[in-house]
């Protein structure tokens, strides 16, 4: 066996890949919760992750000229970095929005409680009440609740004597705002769900530093007031907080503005950073753009071992506490991308060629119908990417709780880490490293059939899940549907590319798949779901996938019989379309 002489001056470029998918997964798949932790809706979530793709879309080729124009590409690519970094970790530094936990306190015959409903017709949620309700530690627990209520003058006489609270039988001892701060105690199996509404049945109270027994005679006037409440539970908490800010005025409040700026900065820095990354890349590759999957798998690896240990982290800095602490992500990702500004900087890369009209030249690809196709596939594999991305732990999610009901709390999120260590590890990984092989052997036409073939039948995989665990040997295959479809995609694109385009040709193929595919598949997909469920939506979509599989390799059959005379590179015969990728050509050292 010869030596395998390592390319030295593509480790740079390797550490990006491993860095900046490292730096970026702590934050990104958690983005979502957070935002719904600082009180906003999922409507809002919804909202904000509309406009995110339509912001990478317009940004990835508009630096890409700028890049290609000014010949600035190494530039730009730390500029970026940069701006990915910043914004996210500012993030931290946004309150909630104003919220409360209001809950009602009746006293009355003897008998006390505190009553949460819903407001505005809403409805519980049954998994999280079934948790409180039926807590099987219930026996033994007491519940905690630290409570704010407003009062009315004549309660104090019920205080002063029945709770036996002397210091309130002067008047001049009453509190000016006219407000009863106190603690109440709960046994947890004495709270239960009626008409959607929770009862917690009071055992006592503090009220400084007396224990009373908030005891009303029958001949009194109920006493019932509004209360604001901070209990010892989280999940108690999660059920009876709701924000003060409607939907409507959600987005006159500052920390909307400021949580959707640095969203968008951070959005547009990690979109062009992707797109002239992939641009240097093939530059620095020269004529073996098929090593490329070489360099990408580091950021699967990157991406799979840091999502997970954040995960981790966010659950061990979190426990005991009422909320998600998500400090430490933050920390990470500034950290771990300023690395990767350290490690790009050393990248030996001297953008050479140079394009006189950009926009020209660019134009002129699309003459080509065959390139034409491939632009349609950008977006074609983008619809189905987005339905992955966005709704398939809700599927497992929607299966999971049909399957074991409410149980299946305790282990969903588990199943979901080890979807995406599986799509990292199992399926990205081996395909990007596969990746030039493949395109060598079947070429980029070919190539790019597989994919639509691998995302009907994974698809179709999903429609028929009853187990959601029986996901898992599924999740191997988004090697093709991702692995093998960004090496193909970003290569092809290089190759097509007109000499001084690179970055605005990456770019541009990237905003096809994302902030046209994606941002479409999103739309289509989240009405389907919502109209005819998960797993017709997987079979519409699979059965759609295999159709088009069928009609792509019929038009590319019928267009080589017809003796197509477009003659650009990668789109014809797979030694045509790779002949300047022979291994025989003299090039040292050797990627490996």
């Amino acid at each position: 066996m010869g030596n395998i002489e390592v390319n030295k001056k593509l480790l740079p470029m390797k550490a990006h890949y491993f860095l900046f998918n490292a730096g970026t997964a702590p934050v990104v798949p958690f983005m979502p919760t957070l935002v719904r932790q600082l009180g906003f809706s999922t409507v809002i979530v919804g909202t904000i992750y509309t406009v995110l793709p339509i912001v990478g879309m317009l940004v990835k080729p508009l630096f890409g000229i700028i890049a290609d124009r000014f010949q600035r590409q190494k530039l730009l690519f730390l500029l970026f970095q940069i701006l990915s970094a910043v914004p996210f970790f500012l993030i931290m530094f946004i309150p909630a929005i104003p919220q409360e936990s209001t809950v009602s306190f009746h006293c009355h015959e003897g008998v006390s409680n505190l009553r949460y409903c819903p407001p505005n017709g809403t409805t519980l949620d049954d998994c999280l009440t079934d948790r409180i309700v039926n807590d099987p530690t219930s026996n033994s627990t007491l519940l905690s609740c630290q409570m704010d209520c407003k009062t009315e003058p004549w309660m104090w006489d019920t205080i002063c004597n029945y709770w036996k609270v002397e210091k309130y039988c002067d008047p001049q001892n009453i509190p000016t705002d006219n407000r009863l701060r106190m603690t109440s105690f709960v046994p947890m199996n004495h709270i239960e769900l009626v008409d959607n509404c929770l009862f917690f049945m009071l055992k006592s109270a503090e009220l400084d530093s007396n224990n009373v027994p908030l005891y009303c005679p029958a001949n009194t006037t109920d006493f019932r007031t509004s209360c604001q409440v901070k209990c010892n539970n989280s999940e108690i908490m999660e059920a009876v907080t709701q924000s003060k800010i409607p939907d409507s005025e959600a987005k006159g409040l500052y920390q909307f503005w400021l949580l959707f700026l640095f969203l968008i900065l951070s959005w547009a820095g990690m979109a062009v950073v992707v797109s002239v990354g992939d641009a240097i890349c093939f530059d620095m590759l020269g004529d073996r753009p098929h090593l490329y999957g070489n360099q990408r798998l580091w950021g699967s690896i990157g991406w799979g071992t840091f999502s997970l240990l954040a995960g981790f982290l966010v659950d061990h800095f979190s426990n005991g506490k009422a909320s998600k602490d998500y400090t430490v992500v933050f920390y990470m990702t500034v950290i771990i991308i300023g690395v990767d500004i350290l490690v790009s900087s050393k990248l030996k890369h001297t953008q050479t060629r140079l394009s006189t009209n950009i926009l020209r030249d660019v134009s002129q690809i699309f003459a080509s119908f065959k390139i034409v196709i491939f632009f349609c596939w950008c977006v074609l594999v983008g619809l189905g990417t987005a339905l992955i991305w966005n709704f398939l732990f809700w599927h497992l999610e929607d299966l999971a709780s049909l399957q074991e009901g409410c149980g299946h709390a305790t282990w969903i999120k588990t199943l979901e880490g080890i979807v995406m260590s599986i799509q990292c590890f199992g399926g990205e990984l081996p395909f990007f490293f596969l990746s030039g092989w493949i395109l060598k052997k079947i070429g980029h036409i070919h190539a790019m059939s597989l994919v639509l073939l691998g995302f009907g039948v994974r698809f179709l995989l999903y429609s028929l899940l009853v187990d959601p665990w029986w996901v898992i040997p599924i999740e191997f295959m988004n090697g093709i549907t991702f692995g093998l479809f960004y090496a193909t995609m970003a290569s092809y694109a290089s190759i097509v590319a007109p000499p001084g385009t690179e970055a605005t040709m990456q770019g541009l193929v990237g905003a096809v798949f994302e902030g046209v595919g994606v941002s479409l598949g999103s739309l289509l997909a989240g009405n389907l779901f919502f109209k005819i469920g998960g797993s017709k939506t997987f079979r519409w979509f699979g059965t759609g996938a295999l159709i088009l599989f069928v009609v792509h390799v019929v038009i590319q059959f019928v267009m080589d019989k017809l003796g197509s005379r477009d003659t650009r590179i990668a789109y014809t015969t797979p030694e045509n379309a790779l002949h300047h990728l022979d291994d025989d050509q003299p090039i040292v050292p050797v990627d490996k």
